[in-house]
């Protein structure tokens, strides 16, 4: 069922909701498995996260499949597959109780809350802690079950591993003490003075002491939260700490009811901030004290309801917004594992309240029954996570002033060239709340694409008026000031930029193009050098880096950098044109001609190859790489394109008229070229015409590999 549910994802794309930090555009992952990069997973952050494991996974997969979305998606189903089968077998060895046990690993594996966590690439780090979870928890049973040093360390090692997956799993020493409640009965029974040595009351403290090395860990890995969500922390003055614990009190109820009604789930729901009720806050409370203090009661009785309801609290509390990082409100994410424990309570107390054994044989039915339409209700709701348009749309549908929705829909349009509907998207973000920082810049990107560059200045200006700090406000700002054609001050925004954000590839790209276009060649040179150290698979980069390297005449590294471009991007007709213009410089004119026939392939309407291409064939000096023929339907093909506007391709088919010894054509197509010459003021031009015509009047072809102006 886990499949049916989720299979249909690795048909789907990446969603522009943190994939891109995650993953695709992430230069650090989207580069496999490195060196550098595993030292990075460890002692830096990814996307505002400590979580090195998963981020070793996600280069994994990288490794793997490349820019493959499916491929990632497939992990993420494995790894939730591998979970759920994991629960059933740990609680079936913990109660003893197949189809209870089966129940809670069912509706785990198919609920609606869970699609998010699955479908959604970027969560890997809910799928892969889930796996060190329940290794955790298995490791934990055979060792109270069999005590020994070598089983204790396997499981202090498998909660180190999960913590480095997902530090959320601090709160996992406290469910081990529930576990020792009920089921392993660990408090009052005999596992405990077997593992233990010890009875009577000094058993919890007992329990307590031995999960010290557990504790020492879970601080660990909170320090190692804090110190990677440092900046995206929402500070006490934007999100005062009462409306934290007000919405925190009702989420908790709030997921009891997405649990028993899962309609209307959404990628974002935007935090209440004080809109919520007073008497919303107060009925949160007394319904949370009146379930807490029952199952304190039903502790002996009816152990399961301590264990479930506590399970569920326990592990909320890491992610309930205290300390609150993003601007959501709650989030399906976060129902992962801390409702396995409801299910538990369910599973195990709707049995005993009945009597009968007809009762219990309607309940086996009504189970699969729910199960089947929990699994139908998922199986639509994972639809929704096809592409960003249909995420985004459907948060809109089931949400209101959702702003991040808005801005995510814009941002997906933005990235497809749709422009006219990406700013209608930012400008509603915007009239919810017009302070959002994205929802700005992403606008101001929107109108400089669109050529409103003025109104996208002073719209970067506002947000840097707001965030002086903001490195991608600064960048974008010198997009726009550049397509103004203000290199200079472009020039100063983009080096802002970088003094703010050291490791910023795009800036680089476009700070060396700017650059360029100020005739300082040698320092763009530089910086599209940092660009591509930075991202070894920025293929721009490496293009315009060899355009600038076979300026200066370094041919051979030219050619290198142009290697490394096609090695990004395979499909990349400049690239194999300039690489093939390099070659034939450096005297391999087989090569040359090899790189300029797959940019035809790539794009048959690309003039610049069909020129070139053409040219050789028609004028190299040696007669073993001449094809007049082919020489001939490629400048005509070029000269169809250009109109017969352009002098260069009408040289070129003039050459190739000669070569096949129709003289008479040749020299009225150079004397095109040339009158077009002179139209345009290209002295030198004009009088290679003029030499060229000079052969075909004396009925001999022109020999040369080069164009002068190649």
């Amino acid at each position: 069922m886990t499949w049916f549910v989720f299979g249909q994802t690795v048909r789907y794309d990446f969603v522009n909701y943190d994939d891109d930090n995650y993953v695709y555009a992430n230069p650090l992952v989207s580069s496999g498995l490195t060196v550098s990069g595993a030292i990075h997973a460890f002692n830096g952050k990814h996307a505002g996260n400590w979580h090195p494991l998963t981020t070793l996974s996600h280069m994994l997969d990288c490794q793997l499949w490349d820019s493959h979305a499916g491929g990632h998606h497939f992990t993420n189903i494995v790894l939730h597959t591998i979970a759920v089968v994991l629960l059933f077998l740990i609680l079936r060895q913990m109660t003893g109780a197949l189809w209870r046990s089966a129940f809670v690993a069912a509706v785990f594996a198919v609920h609606p809350l869970r699609v998010e966590s699955v479908a959604w690439i970027s969560e890997r780090k809910d799928v892969l802690s889930a796996v060190f979870f329940m290794f955790t928890v298995g490791f934990y049973v055979r060792y109270v079950r069999y005590p020994s040093v070598k089983r204790y360390l396997a499981v202090v090692s498998s909660f180190a591993l999960g913590l480095m997956c997902k530090p959320t799993l601090v709160t996992v020493p406290l469910v081990l003490l529930l576990l020792d409640c009920w089921p392993l009965g660990r408090v009052n029974g005999r596992p405990a003075r077997r593992s233990l040595g010890v009875g009577g009351w000094s058993v919890v403290r007992g329990l307590v002491v031995e999960k010290i090395p557990l504790f020492a860990l879970s601080a660990a890995g909170a320090g190692a939260t804090l110190w990677a969500h440092e900046k995206s922390i929402i500070h006490i003055e934007r999100l005062p700490f009462m409306w934290r614990v007000g919405n925190g009190l009702v989420t908790c109820l709030t997921y009891i009811k997405q649990m028993i009604w899962p309609a209307r789930l959404a990628v974002f729901y935007p935090h209440p901030g004080p809109t919520l009720p007073v008497w919303e806050i107060g009925l949160a409370i007394v319904l949370l004290l009146l379930a807490s203090g029952g199952a304190i009661a039903l502790r002996r009785k009816r152990p399961y309801f301590l264990t479930g309801w506590f399970w569920y609290l326990l592990m909320l509390l890491p992610v309930i917004g205290l300390i609150q990082v993003g601007s959501q409100g709650h989030a399906d994410r976060y129902t992962y594992l801390p409702q396995i424990g409801l299910y538990i309570l369910l599973a195990w107390a709707i049995p005993d309240a009945l009597a009968s054994r007809f009762q219990r044989r309607i309940l086996g039915v009504t189970a699969s029954v729910a199960i089947i339409l929990l699994a139908w209700c998922a199986h639509i709701q994972a639809s929704y996570w096809r592409n960003g348009e249909s995420l985004w749309r459907h948060a809109i549908a089931v949400t209101s002033e959702n702003f991040i929705a808005h801005d995510g829909l814009g941002q997906f349009l933005l990235d497809h060239g749709r422009l006219d509907e990406a700013i209608d998207q930012f400008q509603i973000a915007l009239n919810i709340d017009p302070k959002y920082p994205m929802a700005r810049t992403n606008l101001g990107i929107a109108l400089t694409k669109k050529g409103r560059v003025d109104e996208a200045i002073t719209l970067f200006q506002t947000v840097l008026e707001d965030y002086p700090n903001d490195a991608k406000a600064y960048h974008n700002l010198g997009i726009a000031l550049a397509k103004k054609g203000d290199a200079q001050s472009a020039i100063a925004a983009y080096e802002k930029a970088l003094s703010i954000q050291s490791r910023y590839p795009s800036a680089h790209y476009n700070l060396g193009i700017a650059l360029d276009d100020s005739g300082r060649i040698d320092e763009a040179i530089a910086h599209y050098q940092e660009a591509v150290q930075e991202d070894p698979h920025f293929a721009e980069a490496y293009y315009l880096l060899g355009n600038d390297l076979f300026r200066r005449s370094r041919i051979d590294d030219a050619i290198a950098a142009y290697e490394r471009a096609l090695q990004s991007r395979p499909a990349y007709p400049e690239v194999e044109n300039n690489i093939g213009l390099a070659l034939l410089k450096e005297g391999r004119p087989g090569e040359a001609i090899a790189h300029w026939e797959n940019a035809v392939a790539n794009e048959s309407d690309f003039v610049p190859a069909l020129n070139n291409l053409a040219w050789v064939l028609a004028a190299f000096p040696e007669a073993s790489i001449r094809n007049g023929d082919k020489a001939l339907r490629l400048a005509d093909r070029a000269n169809q394109l250009s109109g017969s506007k352009d002098p260069a391709v009408l040289r070129t088919l003039a050459a190739a008229y000669a070569e096949n010894g129709r003289f008479t054509e040749a020299t009225a197509t150079a004397e095109s070229g040339l009158q077009l010459a002179n139209t345009q003021d290209n002295s030198a031009l004009a009088k290679i015409f003029e030499s060229d015509l000079a052969h075909y009047r004396a009925k001999a072809p022109v020999r040369i590999a080069l164009q002068p102006d190649s």
